[in-house]
């Protein structure tokens, strides 16, 4: 399970703060303990602020190397953001997103396949538009990767996103979302399963325990990477937990090890 951190994205009032203040110490510090926590990639998002998107980016990029090695998933619908982006950061980045939208198809992903990142894919179709039936998602999956195999991207460098929403509108939609990831992870077994996990539990009251929840079953189904926050203890222990009882960490060596350190378990 590759966890990418959800917290350095200017759409949360006190990063966006942050950005345009340019207070590099409060942007440190989350990329400190994000990488503390476990997280395997950063999300760096600056686009509140479209004008100034590329010239903040570079400043987060450049703020948040100095105290993580972490490789970053670069957040913007922007195609020339992006290509300053990555000629900026030091290691090859991901890159979130593309879809069928053909601005994205036609700007983003010849970037993708020249600088070989790795790229999330939404499930929307060619207008940005999502949908509640699971087929509508495969077909759009399936042009996806029509897509970026025509392009000469890896199936193995695809993290399509099954595109979670929120339960409180539709009580299905955490069912939908289950569905989705198994049909991707059954069709497409080199191609990684992504998710923002939290959108499933937007608007209610106790989210992280519905995340926790939606996140164990969404693993049983196949999800191999979500954006998330791997400062939530409780939910990076139900992610270890639920791979080591799926056989999916050998000799239980990332739970134990984990516990042994105090990321999981009782708060020390």
């Amino acid at each position: 399970m590759q966890i990418i951190g959800e917290k350095i994205n200017s759409t949360l009032k006190s990063v966006g703060k942050a950005i345009a203040e340019r207070d590099a110490e409060f942007i440190e510090k989350l990329a400190i303990q994000q990488t503390e926590a476990g997280a395997d990639w950063l999300d760096l998002n600056a686009g509140t602020n479209p004008r100034d998107e590329a010239e903040d980016l570079v400043w987060l990029i450049r703020t948040t190397e100095k105290v993580t090695d972490l490789p970053f998933c670069l957040d913007s619908p922007n195609s020339e953001t992006l290509e300053i982006a990555i000629n900026t950061v030091s290691k090859t980045p991901m890159i979130n997103s593309i879809t069928l939208e053909p601005f994205r198809l036609e700007g983003i992903l010849p970037l993708v396949a020249k600088h070989d990142c790795k790229v999330i894919a939404l499930a929307l179709d060619s207008k940005g538009r999502g949908s509640e039936d699971v087929g509508d998602r495969l077909r759009n999956v399936r042009q996806l990767i029509e897509e970026t195999r025509r392009a000469g991207v890896s199936d193995d460098d695809v993290y399509v996103d099954a595109i979670l929403t929120p339960i409180g509108i539709n009580t299905k939609n955490g069912q939908i979302g289950i569905q989705t990831i198994d049909s991707i992870h059954t069709e497409f077994p080199n191609v990684h399963v992504s998710a923002g996990l939290s959108n499933v539990s937007y608007g209610l009251p106790g989210r992280s325990l519905l995340n926790r929840a939606f996140l164990t079953l969404a693993l049983s189904a196949g999800l191999d990477c979500a954006i998330m926050d791997p400062l939530d203890r409780e939910l990076m222990g139900a992610m270890l937990a639920t791979q080591a009882l799926l056989g999916r960490d050998p000799f239980c060596r990332s739970y134990t090890t984990s516990f042994k350190q105090g990321r999981i378990g009782p708060t020390p």
